[in-house]
């Protein structure tokens, strides 16, 4: 249908240039129609073997409330968990002064993370591991945040269990545990966080 459509609108482009601009219009509707389905809301980490889940930033927004919900202090380690771009640690060091880990696979996303803590001015109180998220060392942690897939965190989900100290707040952005029910959920418009404690 979508492709019927297009030809027509290229068949309309030799006879008036008008029908050019309608043509972009319909194509432009046709992508944003698409948009829900190609951006994943995710990390940058693998779901099964290596293949990538894409990575997409969390909103500053979303990133404060986050914090907030798991009422992060300075005492706390946050580990972020497919840490992307670095952006949550960095700004749980800067605005609560904790210290923080983040983990993710893809060494570029390290790369970033690191150059972000050092223009935050923060570089000391945060590290940045390129590493497997089933696989990182997350005992010391106090906070733990993700922003990946369903499925990623009912594959997590036993080892936060077994691995996290009682106490442990656990922070997700869009994705839920399956029936591990939350302690509470908020919403920043659209998009649910929710929150457990180990």
């Amino acid at each position: 249908m979508r492709s019927a459509v297009l030809a027509c609108g290229r068949n309309l482009i030799s006879s008036s240039g008008g029908a050019h601009i309608m043509l972009r219009m319909m194509q432009r509707r046709s992508l944003l129609a698409l948009l829900p389905s190609l951006v994943l809301p995710a990390r940058g980490q693998y779901i099964e073997g290596k293949g990538e889940v894409p990575y997409v930033p969390t909103p500053e927004e979303v990133v404060e409330a986050m914090l907030k919900l798991a009422e992060v202090k300075a005492s706390d380690t946050v580990y972020d968990l497919g840490c992307g771009d670095g952006r949550i640690v960095v700004t749980a060091a800067k605005k609560y002064g904790s210290k923080g880990v983040g983990i993710d696979i893809d060494p570029e996303r390290i790369r970033e993370a690191n150059e972000n803590a050092r223009t935050s001015g923060v570089a000391e109180k945060v590290k940045f591991i390129e590493k497997d998220l089933y696989e990182a060392d997350i005992k010391d942690a106090t906070v733990v945040t993700l922003y990946l897939l369903s499925s990623v965190n009912l594959k997590l989900r036993p080892k936060l269990q077994k691995d996290l100290k009682p106490g442990t707040r656990i922070v997700s952005h869009q994705f839920d545990m399956g029936d591990w029910k939350p302690e509470k959920k908020v919403e920043i418009g659209y998009r649910p966080i929710y929150l457990w404690r180990i």
